[in-house]
């Protein structure tokens, strides 16, 4: 799936980075910048995409939910800067009515655009955006998935239902993707919710997992961010395993 993406050529460091850094600076600034939403919010109909972007981008740091209905209109400009901007500024100013827009937006054929719009679904903390968020971190490409662990790890907030959706492919992706960088932002991932589980059978079979990802991952950073969610979580199993590989000179 989105084999001839832009993303697909990247390096490792540029793949981590924010969308909104491949934007070139509109202008340079030794200050803060600060945005009056009233110039702003007629800018985002503006017929010039430079306007429109500038528009859009000044909202990823204003909240305004006047400027929320062209953000969404946004989502399908033409210009994919834009739409990238847009996805942050929705992020930033989040809806109800924004949910179903962002999650179309996942097939953006656009992989900025497609970040973006997972770093929105994440900040959203809204039930609709797990499912689509599993399914970016299962099937596109390596910069999205990175981020779509990220964004799963938000669903905590959501209670018990919610968490136990998400786990079965963050522990999947840990254990099995081709990118190491991944693996270790899932591995974080399963921490975090990990930690408002109760100790039942869902939350021992995540430890397990990441229990076998210490032992068993070959990347050194990868194991570091397993055994890093272990001591976060203060499992007393896992603790004692670390310990004794540990004592054996695993790590």
């Amino acid at each position: 799936m989105y084999e001839d993406d832009e993303l697909t050529v990247l390096d490792l460091e540029a793949e981590l980075a924010d969308p909104l850094d491949q934007i070139e600076v509109v202008e340079e600034a030794t200050e803060v910048v600060t945005y009056d939403p009233e110039e702003m919010l007629p800018l985002l109909t503006a017929p010039e995409a430079q306007q429109r972007m500038l528009a859009a981008r000044a909202f990823c740091e204003i909240e305004d939910a006047r400027a929320i209905p062209q953000l969404i209109q946004l989502l399908k400009d033409s210009c994919p800067l834009v739409r990238v901007s847009a996805t942050y500024a929705l992020g930033r100013n989040m809806a109800p009515e924004a949910i179903a827009p962002l999650i179309s937006q996942l097939k953006d054929w656009n992989g900025y655009v497609r970040k973006g719009a997972v770093w929105a679904l994440g900040n959203s903390h809204h039930p609709e955006a797990l499912p689509p968020l599993a399914h970016a971190l299962k099937t596109d490409i390596p910069a999205v998935r990175l981020w779509a662990a990220s964004a799963l790890a938000q669903m905590a907030t959501l209670g018990y239902k919610s968490i136990i959706m998400a786990l079965p492919t963050l522990i999947a992706v840990m254990r099995h993707d081709d990118i190491a960088a991944v693996r270790s932002n899932s591995a974080w991932a399963l921490g975090q919710l990990c930690k408002e589980l109760p100790s039942n059978v869902i939350y021992g079979t995540a430890i397990d997992a990441l229990i076998e990802t210490f032992a068993e991952d070959e990347d050194l950073g990868v194991r570091e961010d397993a055994r890093a969610a272990i001591l976060g979580l203060g499992d007393a199993r896992g603790l004692q395993i670390i310990e004794e590989l540990e004592q054996d000179g695993w790590f």
